[in-house]
């Protein structure tokens, strides 16, 4: 039996009713089921996603629906991430490439890179090297090389699969002559040199977390989100070693999400500046070169 949908708004009203049926979990792209049914119908039937409101009443083919209810079923029956299933995502105006490879681009380091880091950083504009740890999808890189227009930028990640997509993220922004991606574990791989900015977000989420994470999140890279029992092991080791790549005046950012309270019993003897972000002053902190750990 067909079912009566004919129009955007009828699909739009059956996907958030099967979101909210399914109980799904947001974050990845949206925040609640309206706006994740908002994006996928508009997504599919290849409309602008900032404009539902002229299209509601529009009268959709039969191929039209078939595809909608197609994506919709996937989503609340697989627990996909949306970004996953349209192979992208969008961060502080910028769009990339996303799928399976890595976790899906989200992070308040990209709303600090909109000020180019200040008042920690005097000046983007001389910033001359900016490295990131742990990159993923290249997203963080990408932001870095627009916040600070005259810095090459170097890019860690152990994984060889999300190198592929960030190499892919780069070549779109043409800016693979100055970003470079290298393949290893944190420092290793990079040749010697000094940063005036080091960001990072690494895995970070505990272990109780990561046993309680909704389904959504179990699609992305495990080794992309765990930190070990208080959710610190990766943060340990970047903490330890970053003062030897820093110039002197350089600064260490780090996004942990809700583990302020492990980064405090942790790293309580360092001078931690917490950042003010959309979500708060725990989600990324700060450390000057001069109160690292040599």
């Amino acid at each position: 039996m067909t079912l009566p949908f004919s129009t955007v708004r009828d699909l739009l009203r059956f996907a958030v009713t099967r979101f909210n049926q399914a109980e799904l979990s947001f974050g990845h792209v949206s925040a609640n089921a309206y706006d994740e049914a908002a994006y996928l119908v508009l997504h599919t039937l290849h409309l602008p996603l900032d404009l539902l409101e002229p299209f509601l009443d529009a009268k959709l083919t039969a191929a039209e629906v078939d595809a909608v209810l197609s994506v919709i079923e996937r989503r609340a029956t697989e627990r996909v991430p949306a970004a996953y299933i349209t192979q992208e995502a969008w961060m502080h105006g910028f769009h990339f490439y996303v799928d399976e490879r890595v976790i899906v681009p989200r992070s308040f380091i990209g709303e600090l890179l909109q000020d180019g880091l200040q008042p920690y950083v005097e000046d983007p504009e001389q910033v001359g090297a900016v490295l990131e740890l742990c990159t993923g999808s290249g997203c963080l890189a990408i932001l870095a090389a627009h916040a600070f227009p005259n810095a090459d930028i170097d890019a860690v990640d152990l994984s060889k699969p999300a190198l592929e997509v960030a190499t892919r993220n780069v070549d779109e922004y043409k800016l693979d002559e100055r970003i470079a991606l290298f393949e290893g574990d944190l420092f290793t791989p990079l040749p010697e040199r000094r940063y005036d900015v080091i960001i990072t977000n690494p895995p970070y989420v505990n272990a109780d977390s990561m046993a309680s994470l909704p389904a959504e999140y179990r699609h992305e890279p495990e080794m992309a989100l765990a930190g070990g029992a208080d959710g610190m092991d990766i943060v340990r080791r970047i903490i330890s070693q970053a003062r030897n790549w820093l110039t002197d005046d350089g600064v260490l950012v780090v996004e942990i999400g809700n583990e302020r309270a492990n980064v405090e019993a942790a790293f309580g003897g360092l001078d931690l500046v917490w950042l003010s972000t959309s979500a708060g002053d725990d989600n990324v902190f700060l450390i000057q070169a001069a109160d690292l750990p040599s």
